[in-house]
C-alpha cells in the first residue's frame, strides 16, 4: 500500500495562508500609499515687520492724549498718598480718571502697574498719608540728595507692614481679577519703588521683612504676573517676573544680567541676597522702561546694534513708560524703532499644516500644526486658541477650541500639535480651516500670527479639505 503523505492536508492551509499574508500586504501598501498621497503639507509664509500684539512692546504713561507709536500696554503709577487720602477711603475714581483706564480697556489695552510710596521730587514732601505718618509716628528719615527730596519710610515698621498688606489686597480685589493689569511691577519699597535707597539714608530691611511686602501682591494678584526689580531670592523661588529701569544702558543692563545669571549681594551688605536666574525668563516676563540717561538717538540709532543685542540676552518683554512713544511716524529713527519693535516679546507663528487632501470616511480630520516662535520670549499668559472650521462660501460651520499651552513655545524651536478637529456632522463639500488666539477679555481673535495672511479679523487661514463620503459614518 502506497504510504499516505502526511502534508497533503497542510498544503492548503499554507495557501490560505500565504493568501492572506498577501492580501494583508497589498492592503497595507494601499493603505500606506493613500496615507501619503492624501496628506498635504501646507506651508506658511511669516512676517519680518514689527507686529504690536497684547502683553509685550512698548507701555508708555497711561496719561499720554496720544502715542505716535502703536501700543497695547500703557503704565500706571499710583502713590498711596493720592489713593489712601483718609484711613479705609480708596479714591478709585480719582486714580482711574487721571490713568484714563476706561479709554484703554475699551482699546482694548492692558496695564503695567507699580504701586508707590517714596518717589524724590523737587521739594521736601511725603508720598505717604499724612494719617499713616502719624499712625507710625513719623517713623522714617526725609532726605535731600542727588536724588531728589522726599521722605523715606521705615519699611520694617510693623503699622506700614500691616496697612500695606490692607492697601494691596484692596487693590488686587479691584484689578486682579480679569487680566486688565497684565503685569503688576513690586513697587512700595525704595525711591520710585525700586527696592532700594540712597547710599546715605538707611538701607531696605532685611530679607525677611522684605518678602513680608512680596507676599502681600502674591495673596492680592493670584493669576498676575509679578515682576521684581532685581532677581531676589524670593523671586526664584516664586518664579517672578523682573524689570530693569536701565534698559538700553550697556553698564547697568550689564550689572542687571549679571546678577540674573550668577546672583550677588544687594546691597553689598547682605550675602547671597540675589539668587541666578538664568532661565527665568522662560517663565516669566523680562521687562522695564529705557534707560533716562539716555537720548533716543543713542538708542534707536547710533547704538542700535548694541541696544539689539541687550535685548536678547534680557529677553525683553516690554519697555516703558520710558519709550520711544513720542517719536513721530517717519522720523529717521524709525528704522531702529522698528528693529526692537520687530525683536522683543513673542513672534508665535505656523510654519506648516499638515492635513488630508480628500475625507472619504470617519468622524474626525487628523490635523498636525507645527508652531515657531522668533521673538525673544515666550508669550506671557497661556491665552486660549480657537478653531474655525469654514464651508465654501467661507460661512463659520463650527469652532473648536484645542488644548495647547502657548507659553510653552519658547523662541527658536519647533513644536508639533496634533489635533482631532470633529467633522461628523458635515455633508460632502470642500471646507477649510483656520485658527486664532482669544483675548480672553473679548472672547475674540486678539494676536496676529507672524504670518502673511490674507484675512484681516486675526484668524489665520491654514488650508482646505474635501469631504466624499463613501458611506455615512453613522
Amino acid at each position: 500500500m502506497k504510504p499516505i503523505d502526511k502534508d497533503i492536508h497542510k498544503k492548503p492551509i499554507r495557501f490560505f495562508q500565504y493568501l492572506s499574508l498577501a492580501i494583508l500586504v497589498v492592503m497595507s501598501l494601499s493603505l500606506y500609499l493613500y496615507s501619503r498621497l492624501n496628506k498635504q503639507l501646507i506651508k506658511i509664509d511669516t512676517l519680518s515687520d514689527p507686529v504690536a500684539n497684547p502683553l509685550m512692546g512698548w507701555a508708555p504713561w497711561a496719561t499720554i492724549k496720544e502715542s505716535n507709536q502703536p501700543h497695547t500696554l500703557v503704565y500706571a503709577n499710583l502713590m498711596w498718598r493720592d489713593f489712601e487720602p483718609q484711613e479705609g477711603y480708596y479714591d478709585f475714581d480719582s486714580f482711574e480718571k487721571k490713568q484714563q483706564l476706561a479709554r484703554w480697556r475699551q482699546e482694548g489695552k492692558r496695564v503695567v502697574f507699580r504701586f508707590v510710596a517714596d518717589e524724590p521730587g523737587s521739594e521736601t514732601h511725603l508720598d505717604i498719608p499724612d494719617w499713616l505718618f502719624k499712625k507710625m509716628n513719623g517713623s522714617g528719615e526725609f532726605y535731600d540728595n542727588e536724588y531728589g527730596k522726599g521722605f523715606s519710610p521705615d519699611y520694617s515698621n510693623p503699622v506700614f507692614i500691616e496697612y500695606h498688606r490692607k492697601v494691596i489686597k484692596i487693590l488686587g480685589e479691584k484689578y486682579g481679577k480679569d487680566g486688565f493689569f497684565a503685569f503688576i511691577e513690586l513697587g512700595s519699597l525704595g525711591h520710585w519703588g525700586e527696592w532700594h535707597t540712597h547710599p546715605g539714608i538707611t538701607p531696605l530691611p532685611s530679607a525677611d521683612i522684605r518678602n513680608l511686602y512680596v507676599n502681600h501682591y502674591v495673596e492680592a494678584f493670584p493669576g498676575t504676573h509679578l515682576l521684581m526689580r532685581r532677581p531676589f531670592s524670593i523671586a526664584k523661588g516664586l518664579g517672578l517676573g523682573l524689570y530693569n529701569d536701565m534698559t538700553g544702558d550697556p553698564a547697568e543692563t550689564t550689572t542687571w544680567l549679571d546678577w540674573i545669571r550668577y546672583g550677588g549681594e544687594y546691597p553689598p551688605e547682605e550675602m547671597h541676597s540675589l539668587s541666578p536666574m538664568p532661565d527665568g525668563w522662560q517663565k516669566a516676563p523680562m521687562g522695564g522702561e529705557q534707560a533716562p540717561t539716555l537720548s533716543d538717538e543713542q538708542i534707536y540709532d547710533t547704538d542700535l546694534e548694541q541696544t539689539l543685542q541687550l535685548l536678547k540676552q534680557s529677553h525683553t518683554t516690554f519697555i516703558g513708560p520710558g519709550s520711544p512713544y513720542k517719536v513721530s511716524s517717519g522720523n529717521p529713527l524709525q528704522y531702529g524703532i522698528d528693529q526692537v519693535m520687530s525683536t522683543i516679546g513673542y513672534r508665535l507663528y505656523l510654519d506648516h499644516v499638515e492635513m488630508p487632501k480628500y475625507v472619504f470616511t470617519g468622524g474626525d480630520v487628523k490635523v498636525t500644526l507645527t508652531f515657531s516662535n522668533n521673538g525673544i520670549a515666550p508669550i506671557s499668559y497661556n491665552w486660549p486658541t480657537r478653531m474655525y472650521l469654514f464651508d465654501k462660501s467661507g460661512n463659520t460651520v463650527s469652532t473648536y477650541e484645542p488644548s495647547l499651552d502657548l507659553r510653552k513655545f519658547l523662541p527658536g524651536g519647533f513644536y508639533n500639535v496634533h489635533i482631532n478637529v470633529p467633522i461628523r456632522d458635515l455633508k460632502d463639500g470642500i471646507y477649510s480651516l483656520g485658527i486664532a488666539i482669544i483675548d480672553p477679555i473679548t472672547d475674540q481673535p486678539g494676536v496676529k500670527f507672524t504670518n502673511k495672511n490674507a484675512r484681516q479679523d486675526l484668524i489665520l487661514a491654514m488650508g482646505s479639505f474635501e469631504v466624499k463620503r463613501l458611506f455615512s459614518s453613522n
